[in-house]
């Protein structure tokens, strides 16, 4: 099964790569759609700033992110990527929070690889948990996920604490355990 995404995707594969706008509310969403935009990004940090006016520390929750893409995907047609931080929890929670995706209409979800307590990409001092307990979080979607219904991208922000080779085995990892693609 195709999944929205990945036909975003391919129906874009002959002029570069998909351009994915950020979205922080219905509204913008609809400008992105009106500008031409083929897909959208909600992120961790565009919720906290645009919802809270707060940095992103992992202050927000599932349920902050849920009422974000619920608005979003109720005002446009087009797919959604969302950034679901480290999932919320233990794989009980991150199967919960890919079902609650999927009744959203997320089209795509990327999940990292940061500790429970995690740091916006751009900030300093963030602390990975270890590739096999990513491993672990990646089975979780995929036990959630089981229809396929989301296309699945694993984030890793090796690169920034561990270094370049690091990444690049991190990323490779992700992807035997069955990531469609990389948020490196």
């Amino acid at each position: 099964m195709t999944t929205r995404f990945e036909q975003a995707l391919k129906n874009n594969n002959h002029q570069g790569p998909l351009v994915i706008l950020g979205a922080v509310n219905a509204y913008s969403a609809m400008l992105a759609r009106d500008a031409g935009a083929k897909a959208l990004y909600i992120s961790g940090s565009g919720v906290a700033a645009a919802s809270y006016g707060l940095p992103d520390l992992g202050i927000t929750s599932l349920d902050n992110v849920l009422e974000d893409v619920r608005r979003i995907s109720s005002a446009v047609d087009l797919p959604i990527l969302v950034d679901i931080d480290t999932g919320w929890g233990d794989a009980f929670h991150i199967q919960r929070t890919i079902k609650e995706m999927i009744k959203a209409g997320a089209a795509a979800i990327h999940i990292e690889d940061q500790a429970e307590q995690k740091r916006c990409g751009h900030r300093a001092n963030k602390q990975l948990v270890t590739t096999e307990q990513m491993i672990e979080r990646l089975d979780a979607v995929h036990t959630a996920n089981a229809d396929n219904t989301l296309f699945i991208m694993a984030r890793t922000d090796a690169y920034a604490s561990e270094g370049l080779q690091a990444a690049i085995e991190r990323a490779k990892a992700y992807v035997k355990a069955g990531a469609q693609a990389i948020f490196c």
